[in-house]
């Protein structure tokens, strides 16, 4: 006679801790978004890894209340969360060697033909300059077109994304520098919002 009422509240706090978990990703993802910290990006990552397994187990469909919330959830953390991220693969494969620009690209420099005044040398380099700025904007943009695709069944909107960005900074490419950054954050960005947008279709099922 108890079975029943058992299986419900369990059931309940299955989705109650998947709400916990998601949302403790999404608190930590705003901690790195504001202080710009790596361990809050890598406790967000995990905590979005674990509530992903958690989000995989066969269990019965979500309370109307939870799927709302996890969605939500979800979302504000593909947004937020993916920038801290991207940055901290940044961080990792270039070791903080590019120089920071003042609106949120990278400084690079080019060489170009040296003068008379330079003796025994073929070039000289140039005036630094800022490329990829904007990529905070850019980033949550993406994030959200993708997500939002993803979660609308127009998965094939990724390659659109991707185009759009890839034909807006062509001009920008260059330098290996920019090439690297562009690939890595794009990728990771992309990765991320992938998996928040997993998370919610699988607590929708």
């Amino acid at each position: 006679m108890n079975v029943v009422p058992s299986f419900t509240v369990v059931l309940y706090l299955y989705w109650v801790l998947l709400l916990l978990i998601t949302l403790a990703s999404l608190i930590l993802a705003i901690l790195a978004f504001r202080l710009r910290k790596q361990p809050f990006a890598i406790a967000s990552a995990g905590a979005l890894a674990a509530a992903l397994l958690v989000a995989a187990l066969p269990v019965g469909e979500a309370p109307a209340v939870f799927v709302v919330v996890i969605g939500l959830a979800g979302l504000v953390l593909a947004v937020i969360g993916g920038g801290p991220v991207a940055l901290l693969a940044l961080q990792l494969a270039t070791q903080n060697s590019v120089s920071p620009g003042s609106h949120g690209g990278i400084l690079v420099g080019t060489e170009q033909p040296a003068g008379s005044d330079a003796p025994g040398t073929d070039t000289t380099p140039a005036a630094v300059h800022e490329v990829l700025r904007g990529g905070l904007t850019i980033g949550v943009l993406e994030r959200l077109a993708v997500t939002g695709a993803i979660l609308a069944g127009f998965p094939e909107a990724l390659a659109v994304v991707v185009a759009i960005k890839g034909v807006g900074r062509f001009t920008e490419l260059a330098s290996g520098e920019a090439r690297e950054r562009f690939i890595i954050g794009t990728l990771a960005s992309l990765i991320w919002a992938c998996a928040c947008a997993i998370l919610v279709s699988l607590a929708q099922s």
